[in-house]
């Protein structure tokens, strides 16, 4: 996609700092991290959101998500990680490419949590939610 920020990281016509590539995925270094090293992990074929992409794209991507949380893990001796992925303006999907955030984390301390809860009112409001999920 001609207009896509990630299309034109992927095609070199924006510079990033790449920390794994392949033929299918890029990863590069996210611009306002979370934590330093946080890294972005996108396929090279365009797709708006997680349904939109081809199912022969995601075994890579998940593959290469995997990669660079080893590699956080080993180069920057991080204690854990988050691993995020949204989809749709709602959600606080900002470029419209799927992508996936590997963000690393120190400490034994949680960190606080990047949503608020929002709870089911009774167990009655999920079990409805639950059929409506499940029902042919």
């Amino acid at each position: 996609m001609s207009d896509c920020v990630f299309c034109k990281i992927i095609n070199g016509e924006i510079p990033s700092c790449k920390v794994y590539e392949d033929d299918q995925v890029v990863a590069f270094l996210d611009l306002q991290p979370f934590e330093k090293g946080h890294t972005l992990v996108v396929p090279k074929v365009h797709a708006q959101t997680l349904t939109d992409l081809p199912e022969s794209a995601f075994t890579p991507v998940l593959s290469a998500v995997q990669k660079v949380a080893r590699l956080l893990k080993e180069k920057l001796a991080c204690d854990g990680f988050n691993v995020m992925q949204n989809n749709g303006a709602c959600a606080t999907q900002s470029v419209p490419h799927v992508h996936f955030h590997v963000i690393p984390r120190w400490g034994t301390e949680p960190k606080a949590s990047m949503w608020t809860p929002s709870p089911y009112a009774s167990m009655d409001e999920m079990k409805a939610m639950h059929a409506r999920l499940t029902q042919a």
